[in-house]
This record gives C-alpha cells, sequence and structure tokens, in this order.
C-alpha cells in the first residue's frame, strides 16, 4: 500500500488535530513519546508531522527514508506492530532512533489509512510496562490511527470525495468504534 501524499507539512488546524492525536496516544499509553510521520511518496520518506514528549521541540519536520525501520514496515504493509523488545526486532533502526537522541525500548505502530492508502504511521515509543492483552492496545491504537487519516482527508490530504476507510467503515462507524472501546476500556 502507497500514498500520494503531497509533501506540504499540514494547516495550522490540522497540526493541531495530529498532535491532539499523539498527546492523548502518549496519555492514555503513558509513554515516554507518541508522534505522526506522514508519508511523501514523492521523495520515498517518513516525515514528523506532530509529536508528543521526548523529541517534541526537535522533530517535526525531520524526514528518513521510507523503507526504513519499524515505522517503513508498517508504512509499506498496511499492518500494525507491536514490538516489545527491541534489541530483539530486526526491523528496527537503531541508528534512526539514534539520530533523534532518543533510543526506545518498546514500542507500538500502526498505519494511517485511508481509502486503501497509507498516509503515514503513528507510533507509541516506550508504552507503560503494564501487563497488556497486546492486541487490545493494537486495535486502540489503530483507532488512533484511524481518526489520524480522518483528519487528514477531512483537511484535504487525501483523495476526495470518499467517506471509508480502507475497511471499509465510515468515518461516523470509526469514530463509534472509538468511543465504544474507550467506554469498554474503562471499566
Amino acid at each position: 500500500m502507497r500514498s500520494a501524499v503531497s509533501p506540504i507539512l499540514p494547516s495550522d488546524d490540522t497540526h493541531a488535530l495530529l498532535q491532539s492525536v499523539v498527546d492523548v496516544a502518549r496519555a492514555i499509553f503513558a509513554a515516554a513519546a507518541s508522534s505522526v510521520f506522514l508519508l511523501d511518496d514523492t521523495a520515498g520518506e517518513l516525515v514528523f508531522q506532530a509529536v508528543s514528549g521526548e523529541g517534541e521541540d526537535l522533530l517535526v519536520g525531520t524526514r528518513f527514508p521510507a523503507h526504513r525501520g519499524i515505522a517503513g514496515w508498517v508504512a509499506s504493509s498496511g499492518q500494525a506492530m507491536i514490538a516489545d523488545d527491541l534489541t530483539k526486532t530486526r526491523t528496527f533502526a537503531r541508528d534512526l532512533a539514534e539520530s533523534t537522541g532518543y533510543v526506545p525500548n518498546a514500542l507500538m505502530a500502526a498505519p494511517l489509512l485511508s481509502q486503501q492508502r497509507v498516509l503515514g504511521v503513528l507510533e507509541v515509543l516506550d508504552p507503560s510496562p503494564r501487563p497488556r492483552a497486546g492486541l487490545e492496545d493494537l486495535d486502540l491504537l489503530s483507532l488512533f490511527a484511524g481518526q489520524a487519516a480522518i483528519a487528514l482527508r477531512v483537511a484535504g490530504r487525501s483523495a476526495p470525495g470518499a467517506g471509508t476507510t480502507a475497511g471499509g467503515a465510515t468515518d461516523e462507524q470509526l469514530t463509534d468504534a472509538f468511543r465504544a472501546f474507550l467506554r469498554d476500556r474503562s471499566r
């Protein structure tokens, strides 16, 4: 799955919404950091668009090769991933992490999907080490990624006119699923 996302940075409103997504993801997972990358297909790069926590003052606008690291794998496969021990994860590009000034021990990543296209990747770095079901957390992260994809579509960053996601769900259905997930999680 690839995208034709423009390399243009999002508008102030879109950036604020993406920043909100990473701030909430970081809070819910009690993580050290969270970020959204957008895929710049023309340049073959992933670009930091919003960052919360470690690196938030430095990384927005930073670019990495779209074929490297876990974010690159998620962007190219269109599948979410959890890595609880990055020292044992071959896909992890330690040199890229070192260049940001923060090397996580664990991370979760989910693609931003819109109309069967990957727009980018949502990552959560070093989520709290609480016992977790794994798939439940990955589902929650994927719902956040869906919300970010909706924000990008509304802002005109994806092909106009479609109201469904890659899985065929409408924006309203995604929002309802996200609310239901949060209700169930708080019980």
